[in-house]
């Protein structure tokens, strides 16, 4: 048995999921639906986690590459016991989403970008984000949505 400790919960998950992708140990076995496949190869972002505080593509690590590690997805930013993460709350208030679909991936950078860096001028946020593709062409909301996050998580509302 393997473990994996997955938004601070702990994990049995048998063997035949070992040499599976981070990805579809989440989607497939957990349901953990929220981290999207999009292009398997690590480039596109939508697959985005959180590894011991760093965005990791999902798709291209094996689940049992991240057996001792502490993982975050989409759904663990909240619970129904608490508020959106501030991110999440910036992207419905800023309507960032389109189709949504690299969505998750994108909320999952900003965090990390955040935690990295609270006030992240127009390059910074430009060159973290610049590997999470969207096709729907939001990257101006993403960006007064990361700016509000921020603003909040500074308590400057």
């Amino acid at each position: 048995m393997m473990q994996l400790k997955i938004n601070g919960v702990t994990y049995e998950i048998e063997d035949i999921w070992s040499e599976e992708t981070l990805l579809t140990v989440l989607r497939e076995r957990l349901d953990l639906v929220g981290a999207k496949f999009g292009c398997g190869h690590g480039d596109c972002g939508a697959c985005t986690v959180h590894v011991d505080g760093l965005p990791t593509r999902s798709c291209y690590i094996s689940a049992q590459d991240v057996e001792k590690n502490e993982i975050v997805t989409i759904e663990g930013l909240s619970s129904p016991k608490t508020q959106l993460h501030p991110v999440q709350q910036a992207w419905l208030d800023e309507r960032v989403a389109q189709c949504g679909y690299c969505q998750a991936g994108q909320i999952m950078q900003a965090v990390a970008l955040l935690a990295k860096n609270p006030a992240p001028d127009d390059q910074a946020i430009n060159k973290f984000m610049r590997d999470n593709l969207c096709r729907c062409g939001t990257q101006v909301r993403v960006r007064k949505a990361i700016y509000r996050a921020a603003r909040e998580m500074r308590g400057q509302s």
